[in-house]
């Protein structure tokens, strides 16, 4: 393997394009001839703009959004998100309707509920332990809610969705951190839409946030500066120093986006990936176990039991001593889970189906 490396299914932070990394590290002590590394260069910078303004542009291209969306590049994790979300939108007297599809959706009732507003939770999984998705009749909307909010995929549990609720004009907002620029989408239906770079955008330290000017146009004032929408939109994220080196790397992973075919190839490449991975499951269920609901299965972390913890643990040690790392569960739910995000190469895949032969041979 090329610079000896291992196939990294880490959740985040995770894997990125090799391609990107190396492209880094050609520019890391003079990047585009400034004789600086980026991260010494001054985000006012007309250097930086350059950087800033065109990752704002491949952000819109790959998803096909216009210049009725805002851009914006934060700090915080998509966890502050779960708080600048009610404290901007939601409108005092009102309710804000929430899908409870996990631990991060649950993360983001919790912020909602501590801000005092009205919160309906639509559907709450938690009884069935998060391992599948609503069906459209058990989505309990309330009479007039300012705002939707769903989470794309569960990270832990491993659901995703890819068919998004019905709500009519209600404005969607969405969590995306686990699953965004994975697959094709209609990016435009959406009222908010946010995901920490982490997982399919780049390092960790940026938050992309990505806002509907009607929706905007709605958000309360009178917050503290940092956490108003209005401040950064206005500012074109640029009102603090911003997280210059993770928005460029998020420009080089989004390049490599559309060189590999955009949300169309990605959306090939991870369907592939994921149906080897759950075709090995299917054909032996007794010892690859897949706890979560066919109808609602990620492409992005795949989760599996195997018959006893003893054999989990013992699947983990050699599956690293094999070059694999990254595949132990979340410590709340045990199990194995391979996270696959875009720039998990297919050979990854090829041989973590060659390793769960072997293991299973040796041990079924």
């Amino acid at each position: 393997m090329k610079y000896d490396r291992i196939w990294n299914f880490n959740a985040g932070p995770a894997a990125v394009p090799l391609e990107v990394l190396e492209r880094v590290h050609e520019e890391w002590f003079n990047c585009k001839g400034t004789g600086m590394a980026l991260v010494e260069w001054s985000h006012r910078s007309k250097e930086y703009d350059a950087i800033h303004n065109n990752t704002v542009a491949l952000v819109k291209k790959i998803l096909g959004l216009d210049d009725s969306f805002h851009v914006l590049f934060l700090q915080g994790g998509a966890s502050l998100q779960f708080a600048m979300v009610p404290m901007n939108f939601h409108t005092p007297g009102r309710t804000a309707d929430y899908i409870n599809t996990g631990t991060w959706a649950s993360k983001a009732i919790k912020e909602a509920k501590l801000l005092g507003g009205n919160v309906n939770v639509a559907f709450d999984g938690k009884a069935e332990n998060y391992m599948r998705l609503p069906r459209p009749d058990e989505i309990k909307l309330s009479e007039d809610p300012c705002y939707f909010h769903c989470t794309s995929n569960n990270t832990i549990k491993g659901t995703e969705w890819f068919n998004f609720p019905d709500v009519g004009n209600i404005p969607i907002v969405c969590d995306m951190s686990s699953d965004i620029m994975s697959h094709e989408i209609d990016a435009s239906k959406f009222s908010l839409i946010y995901a920490g770079a982490q997982k399919n955008l780049g390092p960790s330290g940026v938050t992309l946030v990505i806002i509907r000017d009607d929706f905007y146009k709605t958000a309360r004032t009178g917050m503290p500066t940092m956490l108003e929408y209005k401040t950064h939109i206005e500012e074109n994220s640029l009102y603090n120093t911003c997280p210059t080196f993770g928005i460029y790397f998020m420009g080089l992973v989004l390049e490599w986006v559309l060189e590999n075919g955009g949300l169309k190839g990605m959306e090939a490449r991870n369907r592939t990936k994921a149906e080897k991975i759950y075709g090995m499951m299917d054909t032996y269920p007794e010892f690859y176990r897949g706890p979560v609901d066919k109808g609602s299965r990620s492409w992005m972390n795949i989760c599996m039991r195997l018959p006893s913890e003893e054999l989990e643990e013992k699947f983990v040690k050699e599956a690293k001593a094999a070059k694999m790392v990254g595949i132990k569960g979340h410590r709340s739910v045990g199990g194995i889970r391979f996270s696959c995000y875009n720039a998990v190469p297919p050979e990854a895949i090829d041989d973590a189906v060659s390793f769960m032969k072997d293991f299973m041979a040796k041990n079924g």
